[in-house]
């Protein structure tokens, strides 16, 4: 097993989800009194699982069609957009 490819996506994915729109929107629905916490924590358990999928498969099927180095820089780019278009709202 890759340790240091499973501890940089594992970083890296922890650090995106903190606080972000899914991680406020699970704490409200745990913050419900009536609400049983293990059934909130595997409902979004298993939407982080199935969406994760969703990334690799279509991950790896666009990867069969463009090269990693495109993809990085269409990634990279998309970011600094997004970054951009962010700071000057």
């Amino acid at each position: 097993m890759d340790w240091k490819l499973l501890a940089v996506v594992f970083s890296t994915v922890f650090i995106a989800e903190l606080g972000d729109k899914t991680q406020l929107a699970t704490l409200l629905f745990a913050a419900d009194g009536n609400t049983n916490k293990w059934i909130v924590f595997i409902g979004a358990s298993l939407a982080l699982i199935a969406t994760s999928a969703l990334g690799v498969l279509g991950g790896g099927l666009i990867a069969q069609y463009i090269s990693e180095r495109t993809l990085n820089i269409v990634a990279g780019t998309g970011f600094v957009l997004i970054g951009l278009w962010t700071l000057l709202r």
